[in-house]
């Protein structure tokens, strides 16, 4: 279905902006619209008719929009609406590419829900998919007894419209590829899964210069490049997971290489609320929006030299670590319905802290 299109080249957008006075930054939505718009709301970002309210505010939406919820479709044309109020109004909307937004560029679509492709079908789709199986039969005029059947249940309606607009010149498709897979804003750079010591000396212009590169050629996409390698900065984990001297040092290094005082990232769910990692240098904001992961509702604001989180509504000073860190915590943990995960670690981080004096 990606061959069915001709390739158009994108390059990178700007990679870099400066002076900016506000940042709004989300992590992973999955299909979430309810729960977007509610973070949205709380944060400033859009009024109670959802549009941009938010000034010359920047929303960085970290990337994973698409798969494991229903209305994938509908958080894309909000956030391209958003993009253009946003414009007027003197702010911007950084939608970054996740490792689910090139997934189903490139065609893995393993977490694609059925609502997902349900929200593609319109009244010309059963001719569609009947065209598709007459090809199917061309190329395999001999089927078995349950051919049709089976092939019907891997591709419902829907599925071939939502090929077509994640395809090079459809139009989701086309959207993500217009977008950076990290930016810096101010002394902060953000990005989805994270960046690994293979790209640790790349600044943030020169990783989305390959990253677009390798999606402005679908077909020669490697296993271990910078779109679908477990060390790209899509699918990177290790400085959301690991720790010690050596990943401490590479933090660092990566600050370092962009002058930069933290890096923002989303990917690896948190126990349901904004965390930070090495003194505040890694901030974690994927707090498992949809409901497939608890359904916790925060964003990050930086304004000024001041780092907040805005969790479920609240908006909390999140200061880099020690004891005032953990009073923060404990505000959050009160925010949240019983059972949560966030007291865990918060017990966890306490433990950690006492041993360290």
């Amino acid at each position: 279905m990606l061959l069915l299109l001709a390739p158009a080249q994108l390059t990178a957008a700007q990679s870099e902006w400066k002076n900016v006075a506000r940042v709004v930054a989300v992590g992973d939505v999955h299909g979430d619209y309810n729960g977007f718009l509610e973070v949205l709301r709380s944060a400033g970002i859009i009024d109670q008719k959802d549009h941009w309210a938010g000034g010359k505010t920047h929303l960085v939406q970290t990337g994973d929009v698409p798969d494991r919820g229903p209305d994938t479709r509908k958080v894309m044309d909000l956030l391209m609406q958003l993009e253009k109020e946003a414009d007027k109004a003197g702010g911007h909307v950084h939608a970054l590419i996740g490792n689910h937004e090139a997934m189903n560029v490139y065609g893995d679509l393993r977490y694609t829900t059925p609502a997902e492709f349900a929200a593609f079908v319109d009244n010309d789709s059963e001719r569609v998919r009947a065209s598709f199986w007459k090809r199917e039969m061309k190329q395999n005029p001999h089927p078995a007894l349950d051919a049709q059947r089976k092939w019907e249940e891997a591709h419902p309606l829907g599925w071939f419209e939502q090929r077509i607009a994640f395809s090079s010149e459809g139009k989701y498709g086309k959207w993500i590829r217009s977008h950076n897979a990290v930016v810096k804003i101010n002394d902060t750079i953000y990005l989805h899964g994270g960046i690994s010591p293979r790209y640790a000396s790349m600044t943030v212009k020169q990783i989305n210069e390959t990253v677009a590169g390798e999606l402005n050629d679908v077909a020669t996409m490697k296993q271990d490049g910078a779109v679908m390698g477990t060390d790209s900065p899509l699918w990177y984990r290790g400085i959301a997971l690991e720790d010690g001297p050596a990943i401490a040092a590479h933090v660092d290094r990566v600050l370092a290489t962009n002058d930069a005082r933290r890096i923002v990232i989303s990917h690896t769910v948190t126990p349901g609320a904004i965390v930070e990692r090495f003194g505040g240098k890694v901030v974690m904001i994927d707090t498992g929006m949809t409901a497939v992961y608890g359904g916790h509702r925060a964003s990050l604001l930086l304004e000024g030299d001041r780092v907040y989180a805005i969790h479920r509504g609240e908006k909390l000073d999140l200061p880099p670590g020690g004891a005032d860190y953990i009073a923060y915590l404990k505000k959050a943990l009160a925010l949240e319905p019983p059972g949560s995960a966030l007291a865990k670690y918060i017990a966890e981080t306490e433990a950690a802290l006492a041993a360290s004096k």
